[in-house]
């Protein structure tokens, strides 16, 4: 597959993976993720590579989600193919045999925080910033974001990152375990294939049994992914949703109250 939307090399046992859409702040579309798909099975077939490094071009941004611009168009039918593609890309992700290293450069937002959680380490730039958006543009971080959260950070924190979509800083995200290290922007590349070398002097076999085994019970989570999808698809094309995404295109605040159902004594 001839790449647009990403860059793939692979050098001394290192494959790296680079979103290629810094205009758009790296967001996903369709082509994004075919492409993605592609590069991680091409990753996983090549029996010289250990690891791999997943990063975004630009560095102002790692990932910052789907593409509004297209998500807003969707139709629950148009949604449905959406959201299984989502699907392929993370169990391309879950099911390779070798440690993803996510390199988070800037935003890391939404489904961008979704391939975060999807890999297996995380180094931080101190320019990163982490969060959910899905309820502010009348989405949900089904896709991953919802199984994995409580997990890495715990139940109660990941509830406020995906009820209230706050953004939180490297250094909070460190602390909360949402990634590993924190390093210069500078460094942060170099701190990435430093943590890959140490993985390619370990055993390529224990590091399969052990990646398969961390992702073994997580792995049972796969049906409320589906379920998700299945739910979420059918509000595209919905006044609530759209209402969301238009915000976000004009940058304004979305108008949520309207939907909810006021009482007698409402004004």
């Amino acid at each position: 597959m001839k790449y647009e939307d990403i860059l793939y090399e692979a050098k001394d046992g290192i494959a790296t993976i680079v979103i290629n859409r810094p205009n758009v702040y790296n967001a996903f579309r369709v082509k994004t993720m075919d492409e993605l798909i592609d590069a991680f099975e091409k990753a996983e077939a090549d029996e010289s590579v250990g690891v791999i490094i997943f990063t975004g071009a630009g560095g102002k941004s790692f990932c910052s989600g789907g593409d509004i611009s297209v998500m807003g168009k969707l139709t629950p039918s148009i949604g449905r193919k959406w959201l299984g593609k989502c699907l392929k890309l993370s169990n391309a992700m879950r099911w390779l045999s070798k440690p993803i290293i996510a390199a988070v450069n800037g935003y890391c937002l939404g489904g961008g925080n979704e391939l975060n959680v999807l890999c297996d380490i995380t180094i931080a730039s101190e320019t990163a910033v982490f969060g959910q958006v899905g309820p502010m543009v009348g989405s949900s971080p089904i896709w991953w974001g919802i199984q994995m959260l409580p997990r890495i950070i715990g139940e109660k924190k990941a509830r406020e990152m995906v009820f209230l979509c706050k953004r939180y800083d490297a250094h909070e995200a460190e602390k909360m375990g949402l990634c590993n290290k924190v390093v210069p922007a500078d460094k942060l590349l170099e701190e990435a294939v430093a943590w890959a070398k140490r993985i390619l002097e370990m055993s390529p076999q224990a590091i399969k049994i052990a990646r398969a085994s961390f992702n073994h019970a997580l792995d049972l989570l796969l049906a409320s992914s589906h379920a998700g999808s299945e739910m979420l698809g059918l509000t595209y094309g919905s006044a609530e949703l759209t209402e969301g995404m238009n915000a976000f295109l004009e940058k304004r605040k979305a108008d949520f109250n309207k939907f909810r159902r006021r009482g007698p004594s409402s004004k």
